[in-house]
This record gives C-alpha cells, sequence and structure tokens, in this order.
C-alpha cells in the first residue's frame, strides 16, 4: 500500500476541485490502492466521504441508511453555505433527491409516462437528426465536435421529446449544458430558467396536450399514487433535461476521444459495427459521464468499509472509479479499454432504487450517434494533444469543455 504522501490528499483530505477532475482516473487509481472510502472536500467546502471500490460503492448506493434527505446534515451544509430546497433554484420535487416512500410514488408515476416503448419509438428520429448533423458539415475540415455534434443532438432528441417548442430551444440548449456546472457563476441562473420555462410549459400541456412527454406526465394517473402536483411535474421534468441532456453529451464525448487515443479500437469498431451495444458499455465503464453520484446523507453513525462515517456526514459514490475495480471476465484487464469485452461491469447508471429511469434512452442515443460519426467520417483524428484539453471543472459530470477534431466526411 502507498504512502499517503504520494496520494492526492490535501490536509487529511481528498480535495475533489478542478485539478482533481482534470486527472480523475489516475487519481482515484491511486485512491482505490489506499482503500475503497476517503475523507473528501467537495465544491462550496463541503466536506464528507467520496467511496471509489466497487463493492462497497454498491453497497452505499443501496444502505438504508444512507438517504438523499439531507435534514441530518443540515446544519452543516448550512454552516458551509449552502442553501437547501430553495424554491426555482434546485431540481425541485423529484424522484432523485427523494426517499422511499415518495421516492416510489414519483418513480411509479414518471415510468408510467417515460415508458420502454416510448424510448424505442425514438431510435429512427434521432438516426436522421444525427445523420442532418453531419450533412451539416462541411465536406472536410477542423470542428469542435462538442459544439458541432455531441451537445445538438441530445439537446435536439430531449427537446423534442418533452415539447419544447422551437423558439425556445436556444435558451433550452444552452442552460441545459449550464445547469450541472456547481461552481460556475451561471450555475444557478440556469436552472432558475429551465425551472420557469418547464413551469410555464407545464401550464400550457395541462390545457392543451399534445403528443410528448410533458403531457404524458400531466395525463399520467394511478390509483395508489394520485397523480404528479405542479412542482412534482415541473421537478421531474427538469430531471430528465440536466440527466438526460449533459450526461449524454459527455458520454459521447469520452467515448470518442477514448477511441481516438487507442486507434486499434476505433478501427475493429468501424470493421465491426455490431459491436455497438457492448462497446457502449464499456465505454460508460471506462470513461462515464457521471462521474460521481448526487450526495446522500448518513441518517445514523455508521460503518463503511472499515470507517467510521458520523450521523449527517455527506457520502457520494465515485461511479466513474467504480468501473476500473468492477470485477470482469477472468483475465480482462479493467484499466485497458476493449470493445469487445462481454458483459462489462459498471454503475454508471447506479445501483438500487435510484437507477437511471433514462437508462435506455441514454443507451439508445449513443450507439446510434457513434455509429453514425464513424460510418459518416471515415477520416477522422484528434486536432489538438490531449493534454492541451479542458475538462469540465466541478460537479458531477466528467467531459472535455471541447473536442477538436479533422474530419473528412464520407
Amino acid at each position: 500500500m502507498k504512502s499517503k504522501e504520494q496520494c492526492p490528499y490535501q490536509d487529511g483530505r481528498v480535495v475533489i476541485d478542478t485539478a482533481f477532475k482534470a486527472d480523475s482516473p489516475a487519481l482515484y487509481a491511486r485512491l482505490r490502492e489506499l482503500g475503497p472510502v476517503h475523507p473528501a472536500e467537495f465544491h462550496l467546502g463541503l466536506r464528507g466521504w467520496v467511496i471509489v471500490g466497487y463493492d462497497l460503492a454498491r453497497e452505499a448506493l443501496t444502505h438504508p441508511a444512507l438517504l438523499k434527505d439531507a435534514t441530518p446534515a443540515a446544519e452543516a451544509l448550512t454552516a458551509a453555505g449552502y442553501v437547501l430546497h430553495r424554491p426555482g433554484i434546485g431540481l425541485g420535487a423529484q424522484m432523485m433527491e427523494a426517499d422511499p416512500p415518495e421516492h416510489s410514488r414519483l418513480r411509479r408515476l414518471a415510468s408510467a409516462a417515460f415508458t420502454p416503448r416510448r424510448t424505442a419509438e425514438l431510435a429512427p428520429r434521432i438516426e436522421q437528426i444525427a445523420h442532418d448533423l453531419i450533412d451539416a458539415l462541411p465536406p472536410s475540415g477542423t470542428i469542435d465536435l462538442v459544439e458541432a455534434f455531441n451537445t445538438p443532438l441530445p439537446a435536439t432528441v430531449i427537446a423534442e421529446l418533452l415539447g419544447i417548442p422551437e423558439e425556445h430551444r436556444p435558451d433550452f440548449s444552452r442552460w441545459s449544458g449550464q445547469a450541472l456546472q456547481v461552481a460556475s457563476p451561471d450555475h444557478r441562473p440556469a436552472l432558475a430558467g429551465l425551472h420557469g420555462l418547464l413551469a410555464d410549459l407545464v401550464a400550457g400541456k395541462r390545457d392543451r396536450p399534445q403528443d410528448d412527454l410533458l403531457s404524458a406526465l400531466v395525463a399520467v394517473r394511478d390509483e395508489e399514487d394520485g397523480r404528479l402536483s405542479e412542482e412534482e411535474l415541473v421537478g421531474t421534468a427538469l430531471m430528465l433535461v440536466v440527466a438526460g441532456h449533459e450526461s449524454t453529451v459527455n458520454l459521447l464525448g469520452n467515448a470518442v476521444l477514448a477511441l481516438l487515443r487507442h486507434p486499434d479500437q476505433l478501427r475493429l469498431l468501424r470493421e465491426r459495427p455490431g459491436l455497438m451495444p457492448g462497446a457502449v458499455e464499456e465505454f460508460l465503464r471506462y470513461d462515464t459521464s457521471v462521474e460521481r453520484s448526487t450526495s446522500r446523507y448518513a441518517a445514523e453513525d455508521l460503518e463503511l468499509g472499515g470507517v467510521s462515517v458520523p450521523r449527517g456526514s455527506l457520502v457520494v459514490v465515485a461511479l466513474g472509479s467504480a468501473g476500473h475495480d468492477a470485477p470482469q471476465a477472468e483475465g480482462d484487464d479493467p484499466t485497458v479499454l476493449d470493445v469487445t469485452r462481454s458483459g462489462a461491469r459498471h454503475l454508471a447508471f447506479g445501483h438500487g432504487i435510484h437507477y437511471c429511469l433514462g437508462a435506455p434512452l441514454a443507451r439508445l442515443e449513443t450507439a446510434i450517434a457513434l455509429r453514425t460519426l464513424l460510418s459518416r467520417l471515415p477520416e477522422l483524428e484528434l486536432a489538438a494533444p490531449v493534454d492541451s484539453l479542458d475538462w469540465i471543472g466541478s460537479g458531477i459530470i466528467r467531459g472535455v469543455l471541447s473536442l477538436p477534431v479533422r474530419y473528412r466526411r464520407g
């Protein structure tokens, strides 16, 4: 075991800041050598614990005493300057921040509208959007792939899925990209802008329903669970936007970057496009876009991985780190990108009752987008050194802010 001097500790804890996030895969690997759980400091100076090992991560994500309700930690959070439940600023009343039985009710109602069939029916439209974006490119040149392809594809998909009118989509796309950058001054205004837009749309869909997900959420009713309140409708829609848009944007970026850094894997995937479903699982495992879980709070004193965690402590799971610690098939090296890997194990979509509701859509979008990109751009290479790329500096998302590539369109 390495000494703590060789580990990214500052004053006895791991400080997960911009510098850490830029090199997080390597730093998480060093942390795993020291143990599965570590004291950590997050944005706004919040202190708690980060779990980096796969087995302990699965345990924590289903631990009955690790709750989404921040009440046990309210005093510590307030002292750190974090304001709980400020109307119009947070994600509102939605399942990602709820515990049973309220979580169970919200998830059942949302699931009734956001069905697997509705997701599957999106496939032809996703493919059309991907081809349209590539058709709009010059025959060859240099572009920022994040701006030209990775961002507009999921933004268009989620906007059409929810029923966002064309005139609101520029603001919608901009706010979606800013909403998870928690240390940015644009974070709170973006969330407030999205909240206001969605609240207006929900009110309109109630009077004039259309064939879209927002209308379906408004209409869904269950004999046991009733229906979603106005606040819950807006919170659920906001959760789908923030989680479904930004995570896919950066999953695409991380996947393309991984392939460009591993030309043998890029060549293999071009030659054998049937590998794509399994390759998407490998990209989720190798460099997932949702690097950390949302926060949980200890409702009582407990022990995690042999470490005492006091009541009220904030606990975060490093989902990306867990994927590199997950047991794979015998002989498989988890540090290697392998698009032929069978049954790649990861926690990219979480685990337990908070498993991502939009996982099927994220998988579908990523597979179609990558397949289209690789078939339509037969020549694709990085147009900047890897060490010059700028990474998102705060929040739970991992991804590059821009991805300059040279290409030739087929």
